[in-house]
């Protein structure tokens, strides 16, 4: 067979021609492949822990106030953390009355005044912690920091838990007809006042003049 060289050297050229035309196909794949995409995990951020319940301490906050209940705070709190804990001062609340800068600690109670009361020794904080003292709320109305049941009144007995307004005014009411009371035991011959009440503030009340 005869093959001429001029159809020799134009299947050389075809070769060489699709030969290059292989390698740019590839070149341009290799440049349009995108780059690989790195996925970096976002940092841990830091969440406030919550105070580990042994570290508060609890404080009994009533009178004048929204919400008077048993409110566990930090153990820097003041007497204006506990007010901001029941809610805030209520509409008849005398906040002069109270030392809102006075450090709190375990087993205080606060008492806030309403603007009827005359409360004329003011911090209105007894118990707790520390406090030797046992600071007088009213005065003469307490006896080494308890709750005298025969001048206490209204607002220091519904200060004591689970005495309301109308448990109050019976108390009340029966020392005027019977005269002062001989013991705490008495308090039970109070209509609404059970041996569970009684012992519940037996330990924050007394009968001394």
């Amino acid at each position: 067979m005869n093959v001429s060289w001029d159809r020799i050297a134009g299947w050389v050229t075809l070769l060489a021609l699709g030969f290059a035309l292989g390698v740019g196909f590839l070149s341009l794949r290799q440049s349009t492949q995108p780059e690989p995409i790195e996925i970096i995990p976002p940092e841990p951020t830091a969440t406030a822990q919550p105070l580990p319940t042994e570290s508060l301490i609890r404080v009994y906050v009533t009178g004048a106030v929204q919400q008077a209940a048993v409110y566990e705070l930090a153990p820097d709190s003041i007497v204006d953390d506990a007010v901001k804990a029941a809610g805030g001062f209520s509409a008849d609340a005398n906040p002069v009355a109270i030392n809102l800068a006075q450090p709190l600690s375990d087993g205080m109670q606060v008492y806030v005044p309403s603007l009827v009361e005359e409360a004329t020794q003011p911090p209105v904080i007894t118990g707790g912690g520390n406090d030797a003292t046992n600071n007088s709320r009213f005065g003469a109305d307490l006896f080494a920091g308890l709750v005298n049941i025969n001048q206490a009144s209204a607002a220091e007995l519904e200060s004591l838990p689970g005495i309301g307004p109308s448990t109050a005014a019976k108390i009340i009411a029966y020392r005027e007809a019977n005269g002062p009371f001989a013991s705490v035991e008495a308090l039970l011959e109070v209509s609404g006042i059970g041996d569970a009440k009684l012992d519940a503030i037996r330990e924050l009340i007394s009968v001394n003049p």
